[in-house]
């Protein structure tokens, strides 16, 4: 039973990580309902999200090389800082302190009080609303070459915000990005990007953390996590096509109505005690 569990969290996984709507919120809902009845666990889900990320690394491979090899070259002095592709290689390392620093300093919070299914039916509604608002009244007349390190910093800590499950890391660099002007396809490009350091940081700490001295925590195994990622990468892979096609014609609207649908029928389920927060 074990193995469908985790089959199914890894595909939950693919669909959710790249939408505005928070996969550590439906990783912590799903995990309610399966018959373990329990929190997947912090480390399942960061080391679930190193499928998804590579499928970012896959998606956007040329682009990665590129940047890299540009921000290598301006170490060296062969590229200038101002290059494009060299500044976004250190705007992804600016953007990425923010969610590193708070992670560290918040880690146990994280990993327990603030995984409450209270915690998350707030943010999915409460930040859905400013997505909401965001999506309303951005200009959306900036692309990536506008992208400034003040902007960097900025969207680095709208990703931050997303250690507290129910607040999407894509949803709150995206809504970031917006409320300074970029368009939702350049929002939510970098968010892809600013989300590579930060994630296989995470998730390979925690890999380390479960194979080295601390083993399994939480329902699920070793094998049963590694099954739930490759689901996850394949999934997440065709996410990240669908959801640049889809939000390059259309707003961010069914996703708003979604998390707030989600967050208040959450509230229901806990008020009546069918599940546990």
């Amino acid at each position: 039973m074990n193995w469908i569990e985790a089959a199914l969290l890894g595909l939950v996984q693919g669909l959710t990580e790249f939408l505005p709507i928070s996969s550590s919120a439906h990783l912590r809902i799903v995990g309610s309902f399966l018959p373990n009845a329990a929190d997947p666990g912090a480390a399942f889900t960061a080391i679930t999200q190193l499928g998804t990320e590579t499928a970012v690394i896959v998606y956007f491979w040329r682009d990665i090389v590129r940047i890299v090899k540009a921000w290598f070259g301006s170490l060296a002095g062969r590229v200038s800082r101002q290059d494009p592709d060299a500044r976004m290689g250190w705007l992804v390392i600016l953007g990425s302190l923010p969610i590193i620093v708070l992670g560290l300093l918040f880690q146990d919070q994280i990993e327990s009080v603030l995984r409450s299914l209270w915690i998350v039916a707030t943010t999915l509604i409460v930040f859905g609303l400013i997505l909401a608002v965001a999506d309303a009244v951005a200009k959306q007349d900036r692309d990536l070459t506008c992208l400034t390190y003040k902007h960097g910093i900025l969207y680095g800590l709208a990703q931050a915000m997303a250690l507290i499950p129910g607040v999407s890391r894509s949803g709150g660099t995206i809504t970031a990005g917006l409320l300074m002007g970029y368009t939702r396809e350049a929002a939510a490009r970098y968010s892809f990007l600013l989300a590579i350091p930060a994630v296989f940081g995470s998730g390979l700490y925690q890999l380390f953390k479960v194979v080295s001295k601390e083993g399994v925590s939480g329902p699920y195994g070793l094998p049963e996590t590694a099954l739930a990622t490759v689901i996850a990468f394949f999934v997440g892979y065709v996410i990240i096509g669908w959801f640049l096609k889809f939000i390059s014609t259309r707003s961010y609207r069914l996703f708003v109505w979604y998390r707030i649908f989600l967050g208040l029928a959450l509230y229901l389920l806990l008020g009546f005690n069918v599940i546990s927060a």
